[in-house]
């Protein structure tokens, strides 16, 4: 508690310097955000924007028994580290900085760092995330001035250490002896969505609601192919699917993200299980590694106990890793929930859900290409809501070219929403059939 407390006063600082600095440069863009040559003079939106730190550059140096991680700032900043064990990780919390790192930064291993990851956890923080090798400790973390031409710098220097050294180390709530997974006390405290930050519902309004959940978001960057990012495009996708079922008058609609941020897995499902939700939808969009060869075409997911097949396995697995990507508490389902789902009193849900899943294949088979394959299922953490109708569907795969081209083209996307639309009436309006007349 006392840990989360210091991490709330330190995000609540930082976004008060945030604010702080933006009204300092209200009336002086930096280069990296003032108008181009020729451009005219700022206008007063831009003048107001906000002047976020400037990260330029980050590499790691050193091997498996010290390695020091260097990020270039063009000022300095305030920032908390921490480790996380199963599976081993150090997050780094900050308020939000703008990255303009080269494509590719944190991929590549290098001593006791596998890879690392970086971006937005909620609105005024960021956050850097590695997956370590195996237990370490931050031996040393610190920000240097500029000096001798050389930018301010954050140094975190990582020492292997074994994993007594390294549970010892940790609080005695947080250790992984005494808990099965990642304590709240050894994690960043992420404001989690919560049915107070959301619109109530509406009890004189009768129409169903549907909730749209774009995947991944924040720091947590999805599949990627060049610079296009699975977050961004089903972002994109999510919306303009809102707009348009918004605007047949039929439903509400609530997006678990509207923005890129990053959402908890059990938050999604919170946000569909509080709103009282008649239709859960996920949207993603997927890759093959190259050595798995090709594959296109859109895929619709139900949740099951066991996979369909080794791919859909793969893409569960990998879906269900989001928070541990973003740094956040690993716990499983409430165990309520678990015994929820596999109670008997459990198969509606399933039923409406794989009716769905079919109504959407038939639609969407007419407008977009669909997978050799197109209705699958696995054990999708996000699809888990035991009295919410959820289907994932996974729009395209970013590492198939003419799936690509489709995903970030606007005609498709008006076919692709148009028949997703279609699906919806067709599903209520079985339903309310099959339901018969209110008593």
């Amino acid at each position: 508690m006392e840990n989360r407390a210091k991490h709330l006063v330190f995000l609540g600082c930082g976004l008060l310097c945030a604010a702080a600095l933006a009204l300092a440069v209200a009336s002086a863009p930096s280069a990296a955000e003032g108008p181009k040559d020729g451009q005219p003079a700022a206008t007063a939106s831009a003048a107001n924007a906000p002047n976020f730190p400037v990260a330029s550059g980050a590499r790691l140096a050193g091997d498996d028994k010290q390695t020091r991680f260097i990020l270039d700032l063009d000022r300095k900043i305030e920032f908390r580290a921490f480790p996380l064990a199963d599976p081993y990780r150090v997050v780094v919390d900050i308020p939000q900085v703008s990255f303009q790192l080269a494509a590719g930064t944190g991929a590549a291993a290098r001593g006791l760092v596998k890879a690392f990851r970086y971006g937005l956890v909620m609105p005024g923080g960021s956050r850097i995330v590695f997956d370590m090798t195996g237990p370490v400790k931050i031996a040393n973390s610190y920000v240097l001035d500029a000096a001798n031409g050389q930018p301010p710098r954050l140094v975190l220097d990582f020492e292997q250490v074994d994993r007594t050294s390294f549970v010892q180390s940790l609080a005695p709530e947080s250790r992984p002896e005494l808990k099965p997974a990642i304590s709240e006390g050894n994690t960043a405290s992420i404001p989690a969505v919560t049915t107070a930050a959301l619109p109530p519902v509406a009890t004189t309004d009768s129409r169903p609601l549907i909730v749209i959940d774009p995947g991944h978001g924040g720091i947590d960057n999805g599949t990627q192919s060049g610079d296009q990012t699975e977050k961004s495009l089903v972002l994109g996708f999510g919306l303009a699917l809102r707009d348009r079922i918004e605007k047949s008058g039929k439903y509400r609609v609530v997006m678990t993200r509207s923005d890129d941020t990053f959402i908890p897995l059990n938050d999604r499902v919170k946000i569909a299980r509080s709103q009282s939700a008649a239709l859960f939808v996920s949207i993603h969009a997927d890759a093959l590694p190259r050595r798995e060869g090709d594959a296109q075409g859109a895929t619709i997911y139900t949740v099951s106990d066991k996979a369909s097949d080794a791919e859909a396995e793969r893409l569960a697995e990998a879906e269900n890793k989001a928070d541990a990507i973003a740094g956040v508490n690993l716990t499983d389902e409430p165990t309520e929930v678990a015994d929820i789902l596999i109670d008997l009193a459990q198969r509606e849900t399933k039923t409406f859900s794989n009716r769905f899943a079919r109504l959407l294949m038939d639609e969407m088979k007419s407008t977009v290409r669909m997978h050799k394959h197109p209705l699958k299922s696995a054990g999708f953490r996000v699809l888990k809501a035991p009295d919410v109708p959820s289907v994932l569907v996974e729009i395209g795969y970013v590492s198939n070219k003419g799936d690509l081209e489709h995903l970030i083209s606007e005609n498709w996307r008006n076919k692709a929403v148009g028949s997703m639309v279609q699906a919806i009436d067709a599903f209520f309006a079985k339903r309310l059939a099959t339901a018969g007349p209110a008593k």
